[in-house]
């Protein structure tokens, strides 16, 4: 008898899920890997509240609905409502009993098993995606490609297609390369490299990329028409898992670069800008490069924000100057992924000459006669070293004169010079004004203003009354 009340136990036990008010059903139970699968949930009653599901035991909801019947029992009626959640399978899992609030009672559902297998990559399958990466151990910065490759069956029966790339979580993407296509037969393959740099130290996993394809199936119901109907699925590549070290030596930049500096002219007038472009390329985290800015004493540099591209980075900047200058050599320490070592490159020094420059000559220097030493000079030397005295003197002499003629007479003399106003040029403008800038708000105004209009493309008039003001304040002309 007691084994009899067992067994009538375990079966209502077994049974109660038939006749629950609220049910769960996985359709297919079992599925492969990428393959939509449908939550169901049935729950019998008069006043319910839906449950609010973000996913199904880990997979995201892709789709969701909800359908409403009403049954006749004699006199009575039976409302039902199925409320319906597709995912795409990706692993097998265990669905917990879901909570369902029905006629102001909480009803729960019965765990569901997903039992999901993975697709055999043979031959016969439709669809095949495959990462490879051209580096598994690398340093922080470095730059690695990982080539996706897609495989499809050119007779596959596809209405409509989506890919999903990886989204490179802890990765910097540098560069894509345009879809490249071959066919070898039975196939079409499809290619795209990534360049990608890690951002951090440690192991970094890439995760698989993801194409959803839609396809025709026969619809399950009866209909007059017998239209099909279109179920997708989805496929997915490899993931990768990558090594990253940090950048040894305590180097910041990492790769195979090289880099130079062009100007666009050595010989110009005074105030003429000079503009110079430094370039780098190479493969290596050029993102990390912090702009150059070289001091040159009695010169004005202006410096734009670096440009990076794949394989480049550039950085214009602009030098002005009214006398002769050199523009120092530039270098930058990394470490060179080839030779396993820390690097320094450099560019070459570049000499301007400014035409009409104002820079002092260097002084001459003579020797007195107990400074040198003493010769004893043969007869024709002393007559020679005599003749030249004479010249000397008497160049001595013309030059007094005409020193005191100009002097004298110096509109006569002279040309008139053309005088440049410098409210009108705004080169010779900044350059009067510079030296005062630190020290006066208004200077410092003026020249923002000036160094805005000729270098950034800016074009803010200049207050002339201002300026005016200035020039007279501090004696310019």
């Amino acid at each position: 008898m007691r084994n009899l009340g067992k067994i009538f136990i375990t079966i209502l036990m077994l049974s109660l899920p038939l006749f629950s008010s609220v049910s769960a059903k996985l359709s297919p139970k079992i599925a492969y890997v990428g393959d939509v699968v449908t939550l169901s949930l049935k729950i019998d009653g008069e006043d319910i509240q839906k449950p609010t599901l973000i996913d199904v035991c880990g997979h995201n909801i892709i789709a969701s609905g909800s359908s409403t019947s009403i049954e006749m029992i004699g006199s009575d009626y039976k409302k039902t409502y199925t409320l319906n959640y597709q995912f795409v399978a990706q692993k097998s899992c265990r669905v917990d009993p879901i909570e369902v609030v029905i006629d102001g009672k909480v009803e729960k559902t019965q765990p569901v098993e997903l039992i999901v297998k993975k697709i055999s990559q043979n031959a016969n399958v439709d669809f095949y995606l495959q990462y490879h990466t051209s580096k598994k151990t690398l340093y922080v910065g470095e730059s690695f490609d990982v080539t996706l490759t897609l495989r499809q069956k050119k007779d596959a029966n596809v209405v409509d297609s989506k890919f999903i790339p990886s989204a490179f979580k802890g990765f910097w993407k540098k560069g894509e390369s345009k879809p490249t296509r071959e066919d070898d037969g039975r196939y079409l393959i499809t290619k795209v490299v990534y360049t990608l740099a890690a951002q951090r130290e440690g192991n970094l996993t890439i995760k698989p990329a993801q194409l959803q394809v839609a396809s025709r199936v026969a619809s399950r119901s009866w209909s007059p028409t017998f239209m099909p109907q279109v179920q997708w699925k989805s496929y997915f590549s490899n993931s990768l898992s990558l090594d990253v070290k940090p950048i040894p030596n305590g180097a910041n930049i990492i790769g195979d670069l090289s880099i130079d500096a062009i100007a666009d002219k050595t010989v110009v007038h005074p105030t003429e800008a000079v503009n110079v472009t430094l370039r780098i390329s190479g493969k290596g985290n050029l993102e990390d490069i912090e702009g150059f800015k070289p001091y040159i004493d009695g010169v004005s540099v202006f410096d734009e924000k670096p440009q990076v591209g794949q394989n480049n980075w550039t950085q214009k900047l602009t030098f002005v100057s009214d006398t002769n200058f050199t523009i120092p050599s530039m270098s930058l320490k990394y470490f060179d992924t080839n030779m396993k070592q820390v690097r320094e490159i450099a560019t070459k020094p570049i000499v301007i000459t400014v035409v009409g420059s104002k820079s002092k000559p260097k002084p001459l220097t003579i020797k007195t006669a107990e400074a040198t030493q003493q010769q004893h000079a043969t007869p024709q030397e002393q007559s020679s070293n005599d003749f030249s005295l004479f010249y000397v003197i008497v160049a001595f002499f013309v030059g007094v004169g005409m020193t005191l003629i100009i002097v004298m007479f110096p509109k006569k003399i002279t040309k008139k010079e053309k005088k440049i106003n410098p409210i009108k040029d705004e080169k010779l403008l900044l350059v009067k004004l510079l030296p005062f800038k630190d020290g006066d708000g208004d200077v410092g105004d003026i020249v923002s203003q000036l160094e805005s209009n000729l270098y950034e493309g800016g074009s803010e008039k200049v207050d002339k009354k201002l300026v005016k003001e200035l020039l007279k304040r501090y004696n310019i002309s």
